[in-house]
């Protein structure tokens, strides 16, 4: 009696846990169907949040960073130019001040010997001519007068009348020497004051 009855219970009883099972079974499908849509829904709403940010962000410093480089370069530019204005002030005051500091003391020099030569070469050429007009002129009156005293006392008449030949062509001649003496020293003056300040420039440039 108990080995026939007890088949049958074990039976009913699986039958009676078919209907929990199949529960079971429907409910972990319709779980995992709707996690499934949950964490793709969630999945995509994080990734386009995600994506929103990054292009916020690459949109944030895309638009910082040209900025920035545009006032680096903004910067450099400016820094450029300032430096290169302060330093040609700087220099052009430097070379101002040292000029005028050295350029009268050379100018100095140079007015003085130019002054120097210039005095010297003019009144070595006045007194050449003045005492040249001197020498010759009492040349002249002496010799005049030594020869007409000589003439008078010891020669004759033909030799007073030879030398009242001889004495204007003398005088003659030495007026002629006169005169071209007159004009060296003047030919020698003029050429003197007309090459000298060349030959000064030349030198003052160099």
């Amino acid at each position: 009696m108990t080995s026939n009855a007890s088949p049958a219970t074990n039976l009913s009883d699986r039958f009676s846990l078919f209907p929990f099972f199949s529960i079971f079974c429907d409910l972990s499908i319709y779980l995992s169907i709707y996690l499934s849509i949950y964490l793709s829904i969630y999945l995509s709403q994080s990734i386009h949040y995600l994506s929103i940010y990054l292009s916020i962000y690459l949109s944030i410093y895309l638009s910082i960073y040209p900025s920035l480089l545009s006032i680096s370069i903004y910067l450099s530019i400016y820094l450029s130019i300032y430096l290169s204005i302060y330093l040609s002030i700087y220099l052009s005051l430097f070379i101002f001040i040292y000029l005028s500091q050295s350029i009268p003391i050379y100018i100095s020099i140079y007015l003085s010997l130019f002054l120097s030569i210039y005095l010297s070469i003019s009144v070595y050429s006045y007194v050449f001519i003045y005492l040249s007009l001197f020498i010759s002129i009492y040349l002249s009156i002496s010799v005049y007068s030594y020869l007409s005293q000589t003439v008078h006392i010891y020669l004759s008449q033909t030799t007073h009348i030879y030398l009242s030949r001889f004495i204007p062509t003398y005088l003659s001649i030495l007026f002629i020497s006169i005169y071209l003496s007159i004009c060296f020293s003047l030919f020698r003056y003029i050429y003197l004051s007309q090459s000298i300040p060349i030959y000064l420039s030349i030198y003052l440039s160099i």
